[in-house]
C-alpha cells in the first residue's frame, strides 16, 4: 500500500517511531522544520523556563511574529512584548516586532515555509502552509516548549481525504467562495481531524493567494493539514520570493531545491489509502456567504442578497483574505465611489510587505478614498481585539475566517463572512450584496466514503513501565460529539482548590451525574467518536486519570484532548470498529436513554498486538509504539523532555 502527503512527510521529518512505512493512526515523533509562536511566546517562555530548559535545541526552528494584540499600548503588553524581544536576541531567534505582519503571512513570504518542509505553530491556522506543499499543522504552548527544548514533538498521523478540483472557478468567484461551499455542503465530520489533499485539473487555475485562502480556512472546516500539489503556480511564487529576499531566499530555498522540486515535486503515490474523496465542479462555485454566527451555514449570494441585510461594519482584513490579490478584488469594486453612510469599512493588510505593495499600486489610497478606516498590518478585530469591535446590535460582513458569535465584538451582534469582492460590495451598498445581480446554481460535488485498511499486524515491545494488556470493566459512553465541558464543568475548570480527589467525584457529572458513584478505579471507558470535542482544557483527561479510569478507547478523539491526554500522560486508542459494535449491541439501552452503559464482562487490551477483545468478539487498533508509550510511562511530555535533557 502507498502512501498519502501527509505520511510521506511525516516519514522524512520522523525521529521515532514504527520501522515500516507510516499510515493513518501512527502516533510518532517529529523534527518540524520550524514553529511559529505569536504573542503567545510569553507562555511558552514560561513552559519552557518552568521545564527547567536553558538552551534552545536549534535556535533556526523558532520563528516570533508579534501580530495579535499590536494594537494594545498599555506599559504591560509592551513589556510583554520586550520580555519576548529580548528573549529572541539570547537566544539567536528570528523575530518579528509588532507591525511586521501576521505570522501565518510571515512563514509563507518569507520562505519559512517551503515544499515538503513540516512547519508548525501555535495557532489554528497553519494550515495555511500546505498552500506551499508543506505539511503544516498547529500545536499547543506545551508542544512548542518541547520543541525548542529538544527540536521535537509527537504526532498522530491523521487520515486524508482527497479533494478533487475539476474545471475552474467562474468570474466574479474566488478561494474564499470555493472553501465556504466545500465547509457549508460538507459540515457533519466528513472531514474532522483529517489531512485533505487537493488535487485534480483545476488546482492549476487556483493562484497562490486562493490556496492560502483555501488552506487556512480548512481549519474552520475540521482538518487538522490541508495540502496542495507543488506545480507551476507554486515554483513562480517561490522563485519570486526567492529573489525578493535575496541572499536570505537563497538560503531558505537552496537553487538546487528548487531545481528538483521543479523537475520531481514529491507527490503521494497513486496506490495511496484514503479515508475518503470529495468531487467539485469550480464552475458551479458561485458567490457564497457563512453566517450568521456559523461558519458551516451557508448560502449562495443570490440567496442571501434578496434578504436585503443591513450591515455596520466590514472587515478587509485577517490572515485568509488580506493579500495583494485580496485588496487588489476590493479596490476594483470601491474605485471612485464612498462606502454607504452608517458602514464603517475596516482595512488591514496581511503583512507590512503586502501594504507598501497596495501603497505603491495606488490600491492602498483607492480603498482610503473610498472611506475605509486603516488599521496596523496585524490580526486585530478577527479575534475581537482593538479597534472596530461589533457592538451590540450590529451586524458585520467579514473576509476574515471565523464568526463565531462574540468572537468579533458584542454577542448581540451578528457577522457574515464573505469574499473580499462582496465584502466591497456590501460596504458599498449598506447591505449585502455583490458586484451583480448573481445567481444561485447547484455546487456539483459529490462525496465518496472509503474505507482504510485495517491497523497493521504487528508486534511490538513494551517499555518498562507501560502495561502491556490491561483488564477491567468496560463502560461505554455512547454519545458522539462529548465536549470537554460535559468531561469535566467549567464550574471546576478555573479553580486552583480542586484536588484530584474531588476532580474523581466530579468529573462527567455535567454528562451524567451518576458517573463517578457508578464507576471505579480499573474501568476501562469506551466513548463515541470525536470524544473531548469543546475547550481545551486539560483538566477533562487528567480528572478520568484521577478517577482511575485505566484509559479511554474512543472511535475518533478531538486532536486537542488527545494531545492534551498524552501530554499528561494518559493513554487514549482509537477503535471505531469496537464503538460501532457496541451501538448495535447497546442500541436499546441507548435508546431508552441510558448516559453510562456498564458491562460486567471484561474488556481486554493486548498493546503487544493492538487487539482488544470482549465478550468473544477482537476488534484491532493502531498499536502503541515506543512515542506514546514513553509518555506514557513518563507521566507526561514536560517529564519527559526533562528526562532527555537529564534534569
Amino acid at each position: 500500500m502507498g502512501q498519502t502527503i501527509v505520511e510521506k512527510i511525516t516519514q522524512a521529518h520522523m525521529t521515532s517511531g514504527p520501522k515500516r512505512p507510516l499510515m493513518a493512526g501512527d502516533i510518532v515523533a517529529v523534527r518540524p522544520d520550524h514553529v511559529m509562536t505569536h504573542d503567545n511566546t510569553s507562555p511558552v517562555i514560561k513552559k519552557f523556563k518552568g521545564i527547567g530548559a536553558e538552551k534552545i535545541f536549534d535556535p533556526r526552528q523558532p520563528v516570533f511574529a508579534l501580530d495579535h494584540d499590536i494594537q494594545n499600548t498599555t506599559e504591560d503588553n509592551l513589556e510583554k512584548y520586550r520580555g519576548i524581544e529580548a528573549f529572541a536576541k539570547e537566544h539567536g531567534i528570528d523575530f518579528f516586532p509588532a507591525g511586521s505582519g501576521i505570522g501565518h503571512q510571515i512563514m509563507c513570504e518569507q520562505l519559512y515555509v517551503v515544499p515538503e518542509s513540516l512547519v508548525v505553530a501555535s495557532d489554528s491556522h497553519s494550515n495555511t502552509y500546505g498552500a506551499l506543499g508543506a505539511l503544516g499543522t498547529p500545536v499547543v504552548r506545551t508542544d512548542a516548549a518541547a520543541i525548542w527544548s529538544t527540536g521535537e514533538f509527537w504526532w498522530q498521523v491523521p487520515a486524508t481525504i482527497q479533494v478533487v478540483l475539476e474545471g475552474r472557478l467562474p468570474e466574479g468567484s474566488s478561494g474564499k467562495d470555493l472553501i465556504i461551499a466545500l465547509t457549508g455542503r460538507y459540515n457533519h465530520d466528513e472531514v474532522l481531524n483529517a489531512a485533505i489533499e487537493l488535487t485534480g485539473s483545476g488546482v492549476a487555475s487556483l493562484s497562490m493567494d486562493a490556496r492560502m485562502t483555501v488552506a487556512n480556512m480548512s481549519t474552520e472546516w475540521g482538518t487538522l493539514t490541508a495540502w496542495f500539489p507543488i506545480d507551476a503556480v507554486t515554483i513562480e511564487f517561490l522563485r519570486a520570493r526567492r529573489a525578493a529576499l535575496g541572499d536570505v531566499g537563497a538560503k531558505r530555498l537552496a537553487a538546487d531545491s528548487l531545481e528538483r522540486m521543479t523537475k520531481k515535486p514529491l507527490l503521494p503515490d497513486k496506490d495511496a489509502a484514503y479515508a475518503g474523496r470529495i468531487t467539485l465542479d469550480l464552475a458551479s462555485v458561485t458567490p457564497q456567504i457563512a453566517g450568521p454566527d456559523q461558519v458551516q451555514k451557508t448560502a449562495s449570494l443570490a440567496e442571501v442578497a434578496g434578504r436585503k441585510i443591513k450591515i455596520n461594519k466590514a472587515y478587509l482584513l485577517s490572515c485568509v483574505n488580506s493579500r495583494l490579490s485580496d485588496l487588489a478584488a476590493a479596490a476594483q469594486v470601491l474605485r471612485g465611489k464612498k462606502i454607504a453612510p452608517g458602514v464603517t469599512l475596516y482595512l488591514a493588510a496581511a503583512s507590512r510587505e503586502i501594504e507598501e505593495k497596495a501603497k505603491a499600486e495606488g490600491i492602498w489610497q483607492t480603498l482610503v478614498d473610498a472611506g475605509a478606516t486603516t488599521l496596523p498590518s496585524s490580526c486585530g478585530p478577527c479575534i475581537g481585539l482593538g479597534t472596530g469591535l461589533l457592538e451590540p446590535g450590529e451586524v458585520g460582513i467579514s473576509a476574515t475566517n471565523r464568526n463565531f458569535k462574540g468572537r468579533m465584538g458584542s454577542r448581540d451582534a451578528q457577522c457574515y463572512l464573505a469574499s473580499p469582492q462582496v465584502v466591497a460590495a456590501s460596504a458599498l451598498t449598506g447591505f449585502i450584496s455583490g458586484t451583480t445581480g448573481g445567481r444561485s446554481t447547484e455546487i456539483k460535488t459529490q462525496w465518496q466514503s472509503l474505507k482504510l485498511p485495517e491497523p497493521a499486524s504487528e508486534k511490538v515491545e513494551i517499555l518498562a513501565g507501560f502495561p502491556a494488556q490491561i483488564r477491567g470493566r468496560l463502560v461505554f459512553v455512547p454519545q458522539d460529539n462529548l465536549n470537554t465541558d460535559g468531561i469535566y464543568s467549567k464550574d471546576y475548570t478555573y479553580r486552583d482548590d480542586v484536588t484530584p480527589e474531588m476532580m474523581a467525584e466530579v468529573v462527567m457529572e455535567n454528562y451524567d451525574p451518576q458517573f463517578s458513584a457508578r464507576t471505579r478505579a480499573g474501568d476501562v471507558l469506551v466513548g463515541g467518536f470525536n470524544f473531548g470535542t469543546g475547550s481545551s482544557r486539560e483538566q477533562a483527561a487528567t480528572a478520568l486519570k484521577a478517577k482511575g479510569i485505566a484509559l479511554v478507547i474512543a472511535g475518533s478523539f478531538s486532536q486537542t484532548y488527545l494531545r492534551n491526554a498524552y501530554n499528561n500522560g494518559y493513554a487514549c486508542i482509537e477503535c471505531p470498529t469496537l464503538v460501532q459494535h457496541l451501538k448495535k449491541a447497546c442500541a436499546e439501552a441507548i435508546g431508552k436513554g441510558e448516559r453510562t452503559i456498564i458491562s460486567e464482562a471484561a474488556i481486554e487490551i493486548d498493546f503487544t498486538s493492538g487487539k482488544i477483545t470482549h465478550a468473544g468478539a477482537t476488534f484491532r487498533f493502531p498499536t502503541l509504539g515506543a512515542v506514546p508509550q514513553a509518555l506514557v510511562v513518563s507521566g507526561g511530555v514536560e517529564n519527559q523532555v526533562r528526562k532527555v535533557l537529564g534534569l
